[in-house]
């Protein structure tokens, strides 16, 4: 018997004060069994950072031809592509001629640093991309706030992210390790 899907429901606001956007998100999260709490928290922490009326979750993490998010104008047009994890290069050099902006959020400690050793150089080339890397301790306090019901706010400013629940608040430390020339 296959294992389902586990859903989460969150209620999520976002305070961008750097795109000057500020909304209510009412998100629902299937969670496939083989994600973790970490991944799935990446991926609403993705949609806090890139947040739009239009962003919208990919099938999930056995499609290989539908990011973790993505973002489409009226047209179908595909304006934002979200990676989260350690993603195949090659993927994400297709997701770059695809997409008008491609991004990709890294987690994982060491085994993240290991991927960026391999893949940077490669990437480098891809001037539509922006890499970011969650540091280790953020992204385990991410997976700790993930419960079936979910209510958090996200606050951003001047390049800072701050996550926010009932009982914690902490701010989400991340390098970033590439942008595009014409970005930041």
């Amino acid at each position: 018997m296959a294992l389902s899907s586990t859903i989460f429901r969150c209620k999520l606001n976002i305070a961008d004060l750097d795109r000057g956007y500020y909304a209510d998100h009412a998100l629902t999260l299937a969670r496939h069994p083989s994600e973790t709490n970490e991944r799935m928290m990446i991926r609403v922490l993705a949609f806090a950072m890139q947040a739009s009326e239009t962003l919208a979750f990919g099938k999930g993490i056995s499609t290989d031809d539908e990011p973790a998010l993505w973002d489409k104008d009226l047209t179908g047009s595909i304006t934002q592509w979200i990676e989260v994890g350690l993603p195949d290069e090659r993927l994400v050099r297709r997701a770059c001629g695809r997409a008008d902006h491609v991004t990709v959020l890294l987690y994982g400690g060491k085994t993240a640093d290991m991927w960026w050793q391999q893949n940077g150089d490669a990437l480098s080339k891809q001037h539509k991309l922006t890499v970011r890397n969650v540091a280790g301790l953020s992204s385990k306090a991410l997976a700790s706030l993930a419960e079936g019901s979910l209510d958090l706010q996200c606050t951003i400013q001047e390049g800072e992210v701050w996550m926010a629940s009932a009982d914690q608040r902490f701010q989400v430390e991340m390098q970033v390790l590439q942008v595009p020339r014409d970005r930041y």
